[in-house]
């Protein structure tokens, strides 16, 4: 029994020693799996922090941007209601006569402008008769044609009815107003055709120009009643748009440049009759002087030979004889060049006939 015990007691040793030999072995193995993992894990992380930077910078932009859009989302609502405000206060403004008529004025002034016409048109404020009626009794720009002729422009015309209509918020209400707007402008027409301007400022064509400030606002009409040109040149009364008023102001403004041009060609005709008369005076002057120069050199020649013939020998004889100096007197050159004596003007250069109504200058 002893040493039965004795071999149990060393089996159970043995096995108690290779058990905890196993269970060390294990956490070595352990410990080193976990330091593995924890060196790679550290080294992952170290390979992700620039990533992670660059992440960090560009929430960073986003977010700039974000509250960029803000902004500017909150500059362009207040714009918008800013600009709301104005159109509706734009609109209000067109409805009332006056102030609409004072912008057709000022919108056909730009036009005389552009066309380069502004030396030659008149223009005049809004004026009503005395009775009240409203009726204009002079236009809003006269144009002055080539001929003493004037050609008179209105800019008058009734808006209300298509201010209601680009108000409108169905096509039924639009479509109603745009009939008005077509009828309005009718009326206008009749009324302005009937003021016969022609008449007031003679000599003039007769017919009278109907300015609208805006192409679209003809065409709405034309839309709606699409003989309403028609109508209007039968009341003598022509329809234009700023496109269509400068092409007409244009074309008065080359027959102003030919009319200029005309003018300036009789006067160059007068100028040169007169340069002409003046040239010939000098020419004869000139050839005075070539006369005199002449005269002149001829005067020379006799004194030299005078010198030579009569006082050289004297003076000669008085050196030989101890009376001068020991210089020799000098002799006077002959000068034998004669000055050229010009043509006359009559035949060197053709006459040069005056135009018709031009006196020759004295």
């Amino acid at each position: 029994m002893p040493m039965t015990t004795f071999v149990a007691g060393i089996v159970l040793s043995l096995a108690l020693g290779a058990l905890l030999a196993g269970l060390w072995v294990r956490t070595r193995m352990a410990a080193e799996e976990a330091r593995t993992a924890s060196d790679a894990a550290l080294s992952a992380a170290d390979a992700a922090r620039p990533m992670a930077d660059t992440l960090d910078r560009i929430e960073s932009h986003i977010r700039g941007f974000e509250s960029q859009r803000q902004h500017m989302l909150g500059g362009l609502e207040h714009q918008l209601t800013a600009l709301s405000r104005e159109t509706v206060a734009l609109s209000q403004a067109l409805r009332v006569p006056n102030s609409r008529g004072r912008w057709g004025e000022l919108t056909l002034r730009r036009v005389a402008e552009l066309a380069g016409m502004v030396a030659y048109c008149d223009f005049f404020e809004q004026e009503t008769d005395p009775a009240g009626s409203g009726a204009r009794q002079r236009p809003d720009m006269l144009v002055k044609l080539p001929g003493g002729r004037t050609l008179a422009v209105d800019a008058k015309v009734p808006l209300a009815a298509y201010l209601d209509a680009e108000a409108a918020t169905d096509d039924g209400a639009r479509k109603t107003a745009l009939d008005r707007h077509a009828q309005q402008l009718a009326r206008h027409i009749g009324q302005l055709g009937g003021r016969e301007y022609w008449a007031q400022f003679q000599p003039a064509p007769e017919m009278v120009v109907l300015f609208l400030a805006g192409d679209h606002f003809l065409s709405a009409a034309l839309e709606r009643d699409p003989d309403l040109l028609e109508k209007a040149l039968a009341r003598k009364v022509v329809l234009a748009t700023p496109v269509t008023l400068i092409s007409v102001l244009k074309g008065v403004a080359y027959s102003w440049r030919q009319e200029r041009l005309a003018e300036n060609a009789g006067e160059l005709r007068r100028i040169a009759a007169e340069f002409y008369d003046r040239l010939r005076g000098f020419a004869e002057a000139y050839a005075d002087s070539g006369r005199h120069l002449a005269r002149a050199i001829d005067a020379y020649n006799r004194s030299a030979g005078s010198w030579d013939a009569r006082v050289l020998p004297s003076l000669r004889r008085m050196r030989d004889l101890g009376a001068g100096g020991a210089d020799e007197a000098p002799q006077l050159p002959r000068v034998d060049a004669a000055a050229r004596e010009p043509q006359s003007p009559s035949s060197a250069v053709p006459a040069v006939s005056h135009p018709p109504g031009v006196d020759r200058p004295a």
